[in-house]
């Protein structure tokens, strides 16, 4: 299982600014390794955040995003106490919830 996410949610008027730091290696399948191997793909392929169970954003994602991929939004609507809920799933069928309060 991958690291948790780091996940910041702040509010400032009516909106809501959510920043999040996903751990993930990101392998395009491109790369070979020292024995001249070609290293697996293994890419996150759809990203899904939540505001108190409704889902408010999809992302599908290629082998083009960087390791440990930083992603920002901005949500209008959302207030100190609500939940923000971010989930990932990669090619090899691995996922990672991970939840913020709105502060």
């Amino acid at each position: 299982m991958a690291d948790p996410m780091r996940i910041r949610a702040q509010a400032a008027g009516d909106k809501t600014t959510v920043r999040v730091l996903m751990s993930h290696e990101m392998e395009t399948g491109q790369r070979k390794d020292a024995a001249g191997k070609t290293v697996p793909a293994w890419h996150i392929q759809e990203v899904t955040a939540s505001l108190n169970g409704k889902q408010i954003l999809t992302a599908e994602w290629g082998t083009a995003v960087s390791k440990n991929p930083f992603m920002q939004f901005v949500i209008k609507g959302a207030k100190a106490g609500d939940k923000i809920a971010v989930t990932w799933k990669d090619n090899k069928g691995e996922s990672r919830t991970d939840e913020a309060t709105v502060a």
